[in-house]
C-alpha cells in the first residue's frame, strides 16, 4: 500500500507532467502558427511524452492500492518573442521537473518506500536525457541567431523526430 504522502505527492507530479504536455502543446501551436512544422513536430512529440510519464505516475498510485486524485491544469503561455526563445523556456521547464523528480526522490527515502524510490530512479535518468535535448536545441540555436539557412536547417533536423510509445520493456516502471 502507497503511504499517503507519496500518493499525495505523486497526485501533483501527475498534474505537473500532465502541464508539460499542454505545455509544450502550446509550443507546438507557436511553431506552427510562425511555419516551423519541424519545430512543431518535436514538441508534439515531445507533448506525447510527458503524458506518458503522467500515466505511469498513475499507474503506479493504481498498482500500489492508492488513489489517484486530479485536479486542474494551469493553462501555459502561447506566445514566446522567437523560437530559441521558446526553447530557452522549455529548458527552464525541464529543469524545474528535474526539481519536482528530485524532491519525490528525497521524500521516498525519507518515507523509506524503497518501492517508489526504485520506480523514480527511471524518472531520474529521463530528466537527464530532457535537460540534454532541450539545451542542445538552445546551443544550436544560438549558434543559428537569425540565420533564415540556420533555422531552415534546424526545423528540417526536428521534424524528424518520431514519438515511440514506450514498450513494457523500456517503460522502467
Amino acid at each position: 500500500m502507497i503511504n499517503s504522502k507519496i500518493q499525495d505527492s505523486f497526485n501533483k507530479q501527475i498534474n505537473a507532467e500532465t502541464y508539460s504536455a499542454y505545455l509544450y502543446l502550446s509550443m507546438a501551436a507557436y511553431f506552427s502558427s510562425i511555419n516551423l512544422p519541424g519545430f512543431a513536430n518535436w514538441m508534439r512529440c515531445q507533448a506525447q511524452e510527458e503524458l506518458i510519464h503522467a500515466v505511469k505516475f498513475f499507474d503506479f498510485i493504481n498498482e500500489r492500492g492508492g488513489e489517484v486524485t486530479l485536479t486542474a491544469i494551469d493553462g501555459p503561455p502561447t506566445r514566446w518573442d522567437s523560437p530559441l526563445h521558446a526553447f530557452e523556456e522549455a529548458y527552464k521547464h525541464e529543469q524545474k521537473v528535474t526539481a519536482l523528480i528530485n524532491g519525490l526522490v528525497d521524500l521516498a527515502i525519507s518515507e523509506r518506500d524503497h518501492a517508489s524510490s526504485t520506480f523514480l530512479q527511471w524518472f531520474v535518468n529521463e530528466q537527464v536525457e530532457e535537460e540534454a535535448s532541450t539545451y542542445d536545441v538552445v546551443q544550436r540555436l544560438k549558434l543559428a541567431g537569425d540565420q533564415g539557412g540556420g533555422m531552415f536547417m534546424i526545423d528540417r533536423e526536428l521534424a524528424a523526430r518520431t514519438f515511440v510509445y514506450p514498450t513494457t520493456a523500456t517503460q522502467g516502471a
